[in-house]
């Protein structure tokens, strides 16, 4: 075990780290454009007619994108450096695995959102609530996806452990880097993942409550007893 850890260099814990920040910081990008262009989709899919099957359409088409094929698809088809206005951008690895995961991230706004809408035109605003653990959840799994970007050579948690793995000689080795990498981002996820699927239960309990509330006031009202 010992000889194991003298392969990794010094700060490598703090390499991974730094690369699960960059995890962190992809997600959150995603999340935002996601929001800005699901808000629009959950609004339309609501309305009759069609705007709403245009809004439906282009959910589904969101739904069906595989982020891989985006992603090789801005890597290969797109130029690194796009004019727009005239102004220039540079599509950095970075940038190309934060769109790659948008077409999700939109699709799992607009479909939560527009559940959400009910719930306000419902009159029932915990129900509507449900969407921020909605998003947290969401936000969590584009922490997973990211680290697709490992592919492509960015600098995420796991290319730092897939770098470090590669100068190892031993198989034994790299399976237990691998692990220890898979225990690192598996505790941090689940961590999130539970405290977002206690704040989901808390929020159900207060909907069922609220609920039943109601339906009690309405067996009043209809009997006509206090």
């Amino acid at each position: 075990m010992n000889a194991f850890f003298a392969q990794l260099p010094p700060g490598f814990l703090l390499q991974v780290l730094t690369g699960m920040e960059v995890n962190l910081q992809i997600a959150c990008l995603a999340l935002v454009i996601g929001l800005a262009l699901g808000a629009p989709s959950a609004f339309g899919k609501l309305h009759h007619g069609m705007l709403g099957a245009i809004s439906a359409g282009i959910v589904g088409l969101m739904r069906a994108t595989p982020t891989f094929v985006v992603m090789f698809f801005l890597l290969n088809a797109v130029p690194p450096h796009i004019y727009l206005f005239g102004i220039s951008f540079t599509l950095s690895g970075t940038m190309i695995v934060v769109i790659s995961l948008v077409p999700y991230s939109a699709y799992y706004v607009a479909e939560s959102g527009a559940e959400s809408i009910k719930q306000l035109r419902l009159h029932s605003p915990l129900a509507a609530l449900l969407f921020l653990p909605n998003l947290a959840r969401a936000f969590f799994v584009l922490v997973m996806a990211s680290s697709s970007g490992a592919a492509i050579g960015v600098h995420e948690s796991i290319t730092t452990i897939v770098r470090q793995a590669e100068r190892m000689s031993a198989a034994g080795d790299r399976l237990a880097l691998f692990a220890m990498g898979a225990l690192l981002f598996g505790i941090t996820l689940q961590t999130g993942f539970a405290l977002v699927n206690l704040l989901r239960r808390h929020l159900a309990g207060l909907v069922k409550r609220q609920m039943a509330v109601a339906a009690m006031v309405d067996h009043k009202e209809l009997y006509g007893y206090e």
